[in-house]
């Protein structure tokens, strides 16, 4: 039970041609740069809600971990690429971040908004026009899963990301961190940022039904105002369901988020699940849980 509480702190997101698995206290990047040779790159890190308290409360918590996971995000796609490339990496400038914000705030925008502008087409109102505008975002981002998962490389982003999910899961259920075990897990996992969404959707839903509807642009002011407050709240209910994912409103709740990481994750190849067992395995001897083996220094190494 212990590893599975300690586990419960791990994060995870797939790279270009590699992982990354994020602890409470370190990063760790696994890019496949040869078929014989994994660069691995470890950053210790201090999360800001631990830093200062008033972001470490219930909501804006979970305002704060999503700029978070963006910043370290953005920065591990841009290790990878660099990795894979054979390329010097170098630090993203402050026009690069802006761009990246803008580019962030822009797709989250288009999600919201778009789907208000078409349900209001509808002669709906009430719970019955929330509900249509949250089946048509859903609907939209189907779409653009579909299609962008049609591109050869972005296919393998998806690869990796189910190759993540089984090294995940094999740790989880204390199996033995190689290939051939690893490869007989699933890779879909209840606590993976696609159910992340579908939550977001059932918050908007619910949140959107609670305020009055007053005229047309007001309703779409708030559409834009509450986006933080969704987000907060829905970050709290995927760490409810992470630590009680065995009730039943729980697997409810994230079922939706499994069905639709059919489409987010593909079966990843034995190389693949190499690199995620790799980062997987260099994030638990950093938290102690190998013992026998001195704490690394930071910065890119090879295997």
């Amino acid at each position: 039970m212990a590893r599975r509480q300690e586990s419960l702190a791990f994060g995870g997101q797939a790279l270009l041609e590699g992982v990354m698995i994020r602890s409470p206290t370190h990063i760790v990047m696994c890019v496949r740069q040869a078929p014989d040779n994994i660069v691995t790159n470890v950053e210790e890190v201090e999360s800001v809600t631990r830093r200062h308290r008033a972001l470490g409360l219930p909501v804006v918590r979970g305002i704060a971990s999503l700029f978070e996971s963006m910043y370290h995000g953005v920065r591990g796609l841009s290790f990878s690429a660099n990795v894979a490339l054979e390329e010097e990496e170098e630090e993203f400038t402050w026009k690069e971040w802006a761009i990246v914000i803008v580019l962030t705030a822009a797709m989250s925008a288009f999600f919201f908004v778009v789907p208000f502008l078409l349900t209001a087409l509808l002669p709906l109102e009430g719970l019955l026009f929330n509900v249509a505008e949250a089946l048509i975002r859903l609907g939209i981002f189907l779409a653009y899963i579909s299609l962008v998962s049609m591109w050869g490389e972005f296919r393998r982003v998806l690869q990796y990301h189910g190759a993540e999910h089984k090294a995940i899961n094999a740790h989880e259920a204390g199996a033995p961190m190689e290939v051939g075990a690893v490869r007989g897990y699933p890779r879909l996992h209840r606590r993976c940022g696609t159910s992340f969404i579908f939550i977001v959707v059932l918050v908007s839903i619910a949140l959107f039904s609670l305020i009055p509807s007053p005229g047309f642009l007001a309703r779409l002011a708030y559409r834009f105002a509450l986006i933080p407050v969704i987000a907060g709240v829905s970050y709290e209910l995927l760490r409810l369901s992470a630590r009680h994912e065995g009730s039943l409103l729980m697997r409810a709740l994230t079922a939706p988020g499994l069905a639709f990481q059919r489409l987010t994750t593909r079966e990843p190849d034995d190389d693949m699940i190499e690199v995620a067992i790799a980062a997987v395995q260099e994030v638990l001897r950093l938290s102690g849980q190998e013992p026998g083996t001195d704490q690394p220094e930071g910065g890119p190494r090879e295997h």
